[in-house]
């Protein structure tokens, strides 16, 4: 689907969710960096990109991904996500 529609931005976020499932983190990385320069997320996908900045052993891109996901989250009015993704810099990446 997305070889037919490469800029589908819906279809990028699905099929990362997909490759987070199998544990491509390579994959996911590659496919939210270029949907994130696409689309106008609300703050879901830079929690999915973090986590697989931090599985694939690059702390500061997840802790600087995370923070810019507090910031998006807020600005679209999801105060919840942007206190999980906070809960998850303090508890599992502070120094």
């Amino acid at each position: 689907m997305l070889e037919a529609d490469p800029d589908n931005t819906m279809v990028m976020f699905g099929l990362a969710k997909e490759y987070e499932k199998l544990g491509r983190h390579t994959d996911v990385i590659e496919l939210l960096e270029s949907y994130l320069a696409k689309a106008d997320d609300e703050g879901n996908a830079y929690g999915v990109l973090a986590n697989a900045y931090v599985l694939s052993g690059d702390r500061q891109r997840a802790i600087d991904t995370y923070n810019k996901g507090i910031e998006v989250s807020m600005a679209h009015g999801h105060p919840s996500m942007a206190n999980e993704y906070r809960m998850t810099l303090d508890l599992d990446l502070a120094d």
